[in-house]
């Protein structure tokens, strides 16, 4: 639900330019996190992500994310909600197809006709907004690859998210300062209020991000699945119900074959699971007696 807020929240930085809102993103989430890990003394998970492999799998996951703070940051600028939150909505066929793409994964039946449908999707969604639509597209790949990275690096959400943050951090700081000496900075210059919302940026963005670690140790995987698509509804919603966005038909009919193809995805996948599941307990049982004295 926090993530699903965050266009009101983006909404309030409209006079500050995408770019340093996300310079101030990384510096204040950084601070935020060392604040956090700092109290839970942590610091020792973190050294051991200290490796050479993990570092530029985590570099790599640093450009991704933030390539999809700063399109989700202009999406919200330029009025242009209801496109990023298909990009989120779309997101989970594609980590499935850079499955296929990348590790040569091979796809039941059912998730080819899912991604099937979200082509047919996509082709009218460009048809309906003229042109392919990009914002959608470069968030799904960019959050998908962030994914697939951070699945690689195999690090604590936590630990990982401080390393991507470090990292970017010096570029973050770099920016900021010549836009202060320049006079073009929105902090400070443009009143306290812009100050203290970049400042908040810090814990707005780490907080759901530790939420959602938390969760992840805690629920089945198929249902933290299922609810992540709170996230792009409650966007979809804004877009169009707070910030009242075009919704010809054809945007409709795009936004209907995008909905299919997850319903058709998410139940392929809750049966997947379920079968799982049944053959675990199977095996468990057959152990158990196999195991019992005659």
């Amino acid at each position: 639900m926090l993530w699903g807020l965050f266009p009101l929240y983006f909404a309030l930085l409209d006079a500050v330019s995408p770019l340093e809102v996300v310079a101030h993103r990384v510096i204040w989430t950084l601070v935020f996190l060392i604040i956090v890990i700092s109290i839970a003394r942590n610091w020792a998970s973190v050294k051991r992500a200290l490796n050479r492999r993990t570092l530029l799998i985590l570099l790599g996951a640093a450009v991704f994310i933030s390539i999809n703070w700063l399109v989700y940051v202009f999406a919200v600028a330029t009025d242009q909600v209801v496109q990023a939150s298909l990009g989120y909505f779309v997101n989970p066929l594609i980590s499935v197809a850079l499955g296929v793409i990348l590790l040569r994964e091979r796809l039941r039946r059912m998730q080819w006709v899912a991604v099937a449908i979200a082509l047919v999707a996509v082709a009218i969604l460009t048809f309906s907004y003229g042109a392919l639509p990009w914002i959608s597209l470069t968030l799904g790949f960019s959050f998908g690859i962030y994914g697939l990275l951070k699945k690689m690096a195999n690090v604590r959400s936590t630990d990982s998210l401080v390393i991507e943050t470090a990292a970017l951090a010096p570029f973050a700081l770099v920016l900021m300062g010549f836009w202060e000496v320049d006079g073009q900075a929105a902090f400070v210059l443009d009143g306290w209020q812009i100050s203290v919302l970049l400042i908040l940026l810090g814990p707005v963005t780490a907080l759901p991000l530790l939420a959602f670690g938390g969760a992840a140790t805690r629920i089945p995987l198929s249902t933290l699945g299922v609810l992540q698509y709170i996230t792009p509804i409650l966007q979809f919603s804004i877009g169009v119900f707070i910030f009242g966005e075009a919704m010809p038909a054809s945007r409709w009919l795009g936004f209907v074959f995008v909905w299919t193809a997850l319903v058709v995805f998410s139940t392929d996948a809750y049966r997947q699971s379920r079968r799982a599941s049944q053959s675990r307990k199977q095996r468990l049982l057959e152990e158990i007696e196999v195991s019992e004295p005659a």
